[in-house]
């Protein structure tokens, strides 16, 4: 072999060694629907025992590989779940850092309570049982997920969602219509997942009628699976105060049915369905996770009486103070924020603007979910706001936030943009 052969060899193995891994894409879906059933829970307090399931709980990941970072996003049909939980979870969990795991919920408020809140005797509703399979099957979905990892291509989309969705209980314009929405497809374009980034409550049956439900976030999934989008995943956003389904009917009263579930579920689905429609395709986008440990300190006396007193032990509650992880991820064009709680509809207007890629997807109650997330000018400022104010973690906890999340943008290398 002459060295001018052998030097164009080598130059070709360097080359190849140095271009970029094909993007992949895998899903996977657990039911976590209890049996016998629980009690359900739609905030601090005691659950409400239930005597019959509308629709199954599940849990849903969808996983992404580029190069040498692999991402996954998991979506649950539960009110909240916590970094102790979702910690266990992670530890089973081979071959993706825990710290690019963001396990997120839909928020519904006809699940079992998973933060095991107590009283100051510290008895609570939670079934510790249940938590720890939930902890399992989620760990194996996401196991699962990874292992159905194949070639992939992506498409990113944001427009308003129309029809009567959703709209805020204390002021009815105040809330982002934008519905981002997230598909990856097989080389041959048939969608795998669709992943809808929407800010509403899924509250439209409630904790208070004795029905175990994953709410409007069943017949979206099932929408999607049946006009051809793959595995419909929900992940919730700025929905805190006080942004939910609208349900109500002629009289102005919510209708508290499986009926309206299925509409607006259904709507919801179309409407994300249309907005990715047409959306270009990214063959081989980029990605990129980073994280960072944010601590709050918890000044609000109802919270740190429900958290001290659960048997899930949260760390650091003894110094009266918690710890969430924050994730950035930059995937093609988009750009994606957690947010450990329920933020206020300015905060997510507000890291929206400030954010880098051409479309921005903000997961609500994701990494953990701390009660409201409010800045110090809000803060027990209006009456409609004392409850809110109450179940936040402290006057800071919105200004800490958004300082910290745009201290990821700053430092992250921006998003891809499309030619």
């Amino acid at each position: 072999m002459s060295w001018k052969i052998a030097a164009i060899l080598v130059m070709g193995i360097t080359f190849s060694s140095l271009a970029p891994a094909e993007f992949q894409a895998g899903v996977a879906v657990e039911i976590v629907t209890p049996d016998p059933l629980l009690p359900v829970s739609g905030g601090i307090g005691v659950p409400n025992p239930v005597t019959q399931k509308i629709g199954d709980l599940t849990v849903r990941a969808l996983a992404l590989r580029q190069d040498n970072t692999t991402v996954v996003i998991v979506g649950a049909d539960f009110l909240g779940f916590p970094s102790v939980l979702g910690n266990k979870a992670r530890a089973l969990v081979k071959g993706v850092p825990p710290e690019n795991i963001l396990i997120g919920v839909t928020h519904t408020h006809s699940a079992p309570d998973c933060y095991a809140f107590a009283d100051e005797q510290g008895n609570t509703g939670a079934n510790l049982e249940y938590l720890d399979t939930v902890c399992q099957k989620m760990a194996k979905v996401i196991n699962k997920a990874v292992s159905n990892l194949q070639p992939a291509v992506l498409r990113v989309a944001t427009d308003k969602a129309n029809g009567k969705i959703a709209y805020n209980y204390y002021a009815e314009d105040l809330y982002d219509r934008r519905c981002h929405v997230l598909q990856v497809m097989d080389k041959n374009q048939k969608p795998i997942a669709t992943l809808v980034n929407y800010a509403c409550h899924p509250e439209v049956i409630g904790d208070e009628q004795g029905i175990l439900s994953p709410d409007f976030c069943g017949p979206l999934y099932d929408r999607i699976a049946e006009k051809g989008g793959g595995v419909g995943i929900f992940m919730n956003s700025a929905q805190g105060g006080m942004v939910t389904a609208d349900n109500r009917g002629p009289d102005g009263k919510d209708m508290r049915t499986w009926d309206e579930c299925v509409r607006i579920g259904t709507l919801l689905a179309d409407e994300a369905l249309r907005i990715i429609a047409n959306a270009p395709i990214q063959d081989n986008p980029s990605l990129y996770c980073a994280s960072r440990a944010v601590t709050f300190p918890v000044e609000s006396k109802t919270i740190l009486s429900a958290i001290s007193h659960s048997p899930l032990k949260y760390p650091s509650i003894d110094k009266g103070e918690v710890t969430a992880q924050v994730n950035l991820v930059n995937i093609g064009n988009a750009q994606i924020l957690t947010i450990p709680g329920e933020a206020l509809p300015n905060i997510g207007f507000y890291l929206k603007r400030k954010m880098q890629g051409e479309h921005n997807f903000l997961f609500g109650l994701t990494n953990d979910a701390f009660g409201y997330m409010l800045v110090k000018e809000d803060w027990n400022s209006f009456d409609k706001y004392a409850y809110i104010s109450r179940t936040c973690l402290g006057e800071r906890t919105g200004e800490i936030y958004i300082n910290e999340a745009l201290k990821l943008v700053e430092e992250s290398p921006k998003p891809q943009k499309l030619q």
